[in-house]
């Protein structure tokens, strides 16, 4: 009887138990958000289902010793280590400037059976061949239709055909930090590699470009995932996977698919990126700033400087006025305001919200064309100037990986055309420009104004800083 007595008591724990747990898995799933997955519930249908719609991208360039590749791993930001392990030694004997056939590996994902496929700008910049392989093993040679170097986004095209499979595109900004994400790619060559991941962080500025706003990201990627698709769970591509940390492990970055897409649009239509221009010197906050204009809790981002004639000019902003929105989008730092602005169509009249003496006051501006898009973001019949350089504003993180103060003012040298005017001269890639003909270079609106000024019938004189070397002038002729 007593041991009938205890299996009751015990049965009916147990029933308390179920009850409780239950209760606990409904008010779990009453306040997970809807439809999101807390669990991954099926990798190899997911792969099974994209695999066809993602592409291995192989490329020849001819090139002098060296490499161009530019921001794919943060180690060097000037190299990119061979996937093979068979780049030689800094004591190799080699001729530095000996003609070298660079092969390189690289991913990318079909966005439409047109056959267009969007990738990194890094995988396909200079190349004098591109050939693209499906998962099915067939193979097609591409064409550059554009590039952007400044967000490191190309978009190249095959023959299209209605066996293509196109991914469908994601939203990134509904993505959430710790949402399992998968990314596939041929890392080392190795194609069709499947990994899995979650979203780390958002909104990560790695010092690869003026509008940096990376997903971080702990699914694996390797060299040769550069421009290959990260993927929520629906199988939607939310970024492009585009560069890791040298050393790190786990941290892997991928342009968000939302900014992507505005670029790919452009460069399908016209095959290049025209920005918008505000025509302002701007800076972030700091609290001896904030103390000073007594905005002590004040977001925004302050003007140092209107450029005279520019649409912030026109418009009415004023130096010393804090920016805290643009058309409805608040900023909290210059790259905000940056990145908003270039998003921003050339031409629209947006209402910009400042903080003047206190007072907080509406300003309409049209927005201008930025004049160096022409220049760094266009396709291949215009890939370089006549002095065979591409060039970027150096920012501090670079600044720093070079071994330069990160106040380092300069326009640095990112590329280098072989057999340029400017490779004859001896520029090389990491260079800083610092004068041109005894005129101070800080930006690249100084840089093209300075080489307007000069007769093209005479030598050009340039002082630069070299990383580990120091100033150097060097003569273009």
């Amino acid at each position: 009887m007593n041991r009938l007595k205890t299996f009751k008591k015990y049965a009916v724990s147990l029933a308390m138990v179920g009850i409780l747990l239950g209760y606990s898995f409904q008010a779990a799933a009453a306040t997970a958000e809807p439809g999101v997955r807390m669990v991954p519930e099926n990798f190899s249908q997911l792969a099974r289902e994209v695999r066809p719609g993602v592409v291995n991208i192989r490329t020849e360039k001819h090139m002098k010793d060296g490499g161009p590749v530019f921001r794919h791993f943060f180690g060097n930001p000037f190299e990119a280590p061979n996937p093979h392990g068979n780049r030689p030694g800094p004591f190799s004997g080699r001729n530095p400037n000996q003609e070298q056939k660079q092969q390189s590996l690289g991913s990318g994902f079909i966005i439409d059976r047109e056959g267009y496929i969007v990738t990194n700008n890094h995988v396909v910049e200079n190349a004098d061949k591109i050939r693209v392989k499906l998962s099915s093993g067939k193979e097609f040679d591409a064409k550059v239709v554009g590039r952007d170097p400044k967000t490191d986004l190309a978009l190249i095209k095959i023959k299209g055909s209605d066996d293509l499979h196109p991914i469908d595109m994601g939203d990134s900004k509904a993505l959430k930090v710790g949402s399992w994400v998968v990314a596939i790619g041929s890392p080392f060559g190795l194609e069709q590699t499947v990994t899995a991941g979650i979203v780390s962080a958002k909104g990560r500025v790695i010092g690869a470009g003026p509008y940096d706003d990376f997903i971080q990201t702990d699914a694996s990627i390797n060299p040769g995932n550069s421009g290959g698709p990260l993927l929520n769970l629906k199988g939607e591509v939310v970024g492009i996977n585009t560069a890791i940390i040298a050393k790190g492990q786990g941290i892997g970055f991928a342009i968000p698919i939302n900014m992507a897409q505005n670029i790919v649009a452009q460069l399908k239509k016209d095959g290049r990126v025209t920005r918008a221009w505000l025509g302002v010197g701007i800076q972030d906050l700091t609290a001896e700033i904030r103390e000073y204009y007594e905005a002590k809790d004040q977001k925004g981002v302050l003007v140092t400087e209107v450029h005279k004639g520019n649409p912030a000019d026109r418009g009415g902003i004023k130096t010393s006025d804090i920016i805290i929105a643009v058309d409805g989008k608040a900023v909290e730092s210059a790259r905000d305001l940056s990145r908003v602005i270039a998003e921003s169509p050339v031409g629209k009249e947006i209402p910009i919200s400042v903080v003047r003496n206190g007072a907080k006051k509406t300003i309409h501006v049209a927005l201008g064309k930025r004049d160096d898009a022409d220049l760094l973001a266009s396709g291949p019949s215009n890939q370089s100037n006549e002095f065979g350089l591409q060039l970027s504003e150096l920012n501090p993180e670079t600044a720093r990986r070079l071994g330069f103060a990160k106040d380092e003012k300069g326009v640095l040298v990112t590329q280098v055309a072989p057999d340029s005017r400017g490779s004859k001269a001896g520029l090389q890639q990491g260079d800083v420009v610092k004068e041109i003909n005894r005129k101070p270079v800080s930006t690249l609106e100084d840089y093209y104004r300075g080489m307007e000024n000069v007769s093209s019938d005479k030598p050009i004189q340039l002082l630069i800083k070299r990383p580990r070397v120091g100033f150097l002038a060097i003569k273009i002729v």
